[in-house]
């Protein structure tokens, strides 16, 4: 197939309409229950008052804006693929925007900017009229519109997803997991909130020790994806992925398709870390030069001990001396030749991520 056959197959499954809309018309839309802007999304967006602020200057002040980009599913219902910083903020600021559990947040206070230093303390409506939108400034605030792109429930099911990870362009710069944590939200909620679950599990956090910005990044979540990734992935099919983020983009995301057991995925999830965290606590993943671990947190040795354990799990458990077992099976892993190969600079990560995971899978099975 040619570079204009691949251009015209693609591009002939993608339709869409393109027009303006006010921010009246998108109040309405959005307060008749016909847009999801997935206020989930708040967690990771962590966009501060600051630049809802802006924002709202950029309207009032006639600055144009990027467009909103939505899907249309099956109902007619939009789904924003990239704008929902911007939405949820101009909802906010009118008193109408709804947390993920129906409550309805306070309304956005504005604060003091270079060109509107009077924004500060006003709001959409305020017994005081000085820290109030006049009638006059509400009517032009409802009426300035935005261009709206609309990709129709004919596109392929794929293409909400390609374009959210092309479009984060938001106010904040998300990591590759809060993208991913997005994809989940918007293809299966509940794969997400489970998922969340796992990572929120004291022993598995007390097991990887790292900094705040890590954290802050959603690192213990792809881990955790890591780790379900590999329990079920067909290791014969990597070959179609060059990149590793690619990889655990696509392998989520198939994740959300397929049938998987969550309550026993969760008691091997929970046993796995219980006993690891009981074992060597935060040492658990750092490497071991014969007589102590020390050192940060490594992802390759999470990736073939987590596995290995998590996938011999009931084998483990059932030995007299499990504890033991485990403690010095753990120790003996950082001297193996398999691991010593795979943290060498320069190794892919591909690769090391097969390797590693199926050395694991053999390595501690009782």
């Amino acid at each position: 197939m040619s570079l204009q056959d691949e251009i015209e197959e693609k591009s002939g499954k993608i339709f869409r309409d393109s027009y303006q809309m006010s921010i009246g018309e998108l109040i309405n839309l959005y307060r008749d229950g016909e847009m999801d802007i997935h206020p989930e999304f708040q967690r990771v967006f962590r966009w501060n008052d600051y630049q809802k602020t802006k924002l709202i200057e950029s309207i009032m002040l006639n600055i144009p804006i990027p467009s909103i980009f939505v899907n249309q599913n099956e109902d007619g219902v939009w789904d924003i693929i990239d704008g929902v910083q911007r939405l949820s903020t101009i909802f906010q600021f009118v008193g109408i925007f709804k947390d993920e559990e129906g409550e309805q947040l306070p309304a956005l206070v504005l604060q003091k900017t270079d060109y509107l230093p009077s924004f500060a303390g006003v709001e959409w409506t305020n017994t005081i009229p000085e820290l109030s939108f006049t009638k006059e400034q509400q009517l032009f605030f409802k009426r300035a519109r935005i261009d709206i792109v609309i990709m129709k429930k004919e596109s392929d099911p794929n293409t909400k997803y390609e374009l959210f990870q092309r479009l984060n362009t938001g106010g904040t710069k998300l990591s590759d997991q809060e993208v991913r944590n997005c994809l989940m939200i918007m293809t299966k909620k509940s794969f997400y909130e489970f998922t969340l679950g796992l990572e929120q599990l004291e022993s598995y956090r007390n097991c990887i020790p790292i900094t705040d910005r890590k954290a802050d990044e959603q690192f213990r979540m792809e881990l955790v994806l890591r780790l379900m990734v590999a329990r079920y992935i067909d290791w014969d099919s990597i070959g179609q992925y060059s990149e590793f983020s690619e990889l655990l983009d696509k392998e989520t995301l198939r994740l959300c398709e397929i049938d998987i057991d969550y309550k026993q995925f969760s008691e091997h999830f929970n046993g796995t870390f219980n006993l690891l965290y009981g074992v060597l606590g935060e040492d658990t993943f750092k490497k071991y030069n014969g007589t102590k671990h020390s050192g940060p947190f490594l992802i390759s040795a999470f990736q073939g001990i987590a596995v290995g354990v998590f996938l011999n799990i009931s084998n483990i458990i059932a030995l007299e001396n499990s504890g033991s077992w485990l403690k010095n099976k753990i120790q003996e892993f950082y001297s193996e030749e398999v691991f010593l190969k795979n943290t060498i600079p320069g190794v892919k990560a591909i690769p090391r991520y097969k390797e590693l995971s199926l050395f694991g899978v053999e390595y501690f099975k009782p």
